[in-house]
């Protein structure tokens, strides 16, 4: 395996102006993902996602918002740094219209330009993709409830 690009794939049953809103604000980002979530959905927007009592806090950067196409965001960088191009994981929900729900496809990218050792690198990849089947179901079961605003 060469842990290049974790990449999933699932369909919601809302339209993409919602599902947009699931994955790009705080206020719906906290109800699958992270316990909690500060940030504008602006890009370069610096911000936060908290789990648990903060007892992880990773720092973000928004770097994408194309409405209600695609939203990406920056984070796990090295403590003390603000996530950027080369020291941090890029994340990309990118989204298509399918008959009345949506296809959302999340991509996150930048394992192999960390420069982790091969053990480190694979057990974070792992981490991370049991991750995400926890979390995209629950985005999945969560956005028919969303009211476009």
């Amino acid at each position: 395996m060469e842990f290049g690009e974790l990449v999933r794939e699932i369909r919601v049953d809302a339209a993409p102006e919602i599902v947009f809103d699931v994955v790009s604000r705080p206020e719906h980002m906290k109800m699958w993902w992270p316990d909690d979530a500060s940030f504008e959905p602006e890009p370069g927007a610096a911000g936060e996602l908290v789990w648990g009592d903060r007892a992880a806090v990773e720092a973000i950067t928004v770097v994408e918002v194309d409405p209600p196409r695609r939203f990406a965001l920056r984070w796990v960088a090295p403590a003390g740094e603000m996530p950027g191009e080369g020291n941090s994981l890029l994340v990309t929900f990118e989204l298509e219209p399918s008959g009345d729900g949506t296809i959302l496809r999340m991509t996150e990218s930048g394992w192999r330009e960390r420069g982790w050792e091969a053990a480190v690198l694979e057990e974070a990849f792992h981490d991370h993709e049991r991750g995400w089947d926890m979390f995209l179901p629950r985005l999945r079961s969560y956005a028919p409830s969303v009211v476009a605003r």
